[in-house]
């Protein structure tokens, strides 16, 4: 399974990028077809965040931490400083991870949004 990733490297500057979440599939409900598992991966905490309606674009931004961003509805585009742009649809999830530098864009539908931001512990490519 990828991920996308934004993170920043030593310079400062936002870059995407993409982590591998292996799966293997097994049985996760009794009597039912396999599932594609990852390995379970530890949080510290969820938060549930609503775009407000009207609220377009967050500018040049870095997260307070490492964060699992899962959008529930809409589409929103981020910017990294290198200029690229990257769309991710109702569904998609983001390691956001550009804690220094630069940071990014996040572009939001007219009408608001809603997503769920997990905080992660260093080395989410780590398993627990």
């Amino acid at each position: 399974m990828k991920c996308l990733r934004i993170y920043a490297s030593p310079d400062g500057e936002s870059h995407f990028g993409e982590v591998d979440i292996p799966v293997t599939m097994a049985p996760l409900f009794p009597n039912e077809a396999p599932f594609g598992l990852s390995v379970h991966y530890s949080a510290s905490r969820i938060r549930f965040v609503h775009v407000p309606a009207g609220v377009r674009e967050a500018g040049w931004h870095t997260p307070p931490g490492r964060v699992l961003a899962v959008w529930l509805d809409g589409i929103v585009e981020f910017e990294t400083s290198d200029g690229e742009m990257r769309q991710v649809s109702a569904g998609g999830f983001v390691l956001v991870e550009d804690t220094h530098g630069k940071g990014h864009v996040s572009r939001h539908p007219v009408d608001g949004q809603s997503l769920i931001l997990i905080t992660l512990p260093d080395g989410f490519d780590k398993a627990s």
